[in-house]
């Protein structure tokens, strides 16, 4: 039984120290990197801020004719 215990207790030990290992970011210095990656990557999806996309919209309303194909 002790044996069983002593095992349970070193993979815990094993476990905390890589958790202790990682990296650790300060709550600061993540909202700064978030703020700048917010402010410098165009989203589409908020055109008030970034303005609509000059590239052909595959999903747009297509002119008059149709385009339908019959098999």
């Amino acid at each position: 039984m002790s044996e069983h215990k002593l095992k349970k207790m070193m993979e815990l030990n094993t476990h905390l120290k890589c958790q202790l290992d990682q990296q650790r970011v300060p709550i600061s210095q993540a909202s700064h990197m978030l703020i700048k990656y917010v402010t410098t990557t165009r989203d589409y999806l908020v055109p008030s801020v970034w303005g609509s996309p000059n590239t052909n919209d595959l999903f747009a309303a297509k002119g008059a004719g149709c385009e339908c194909n019959i098999m």
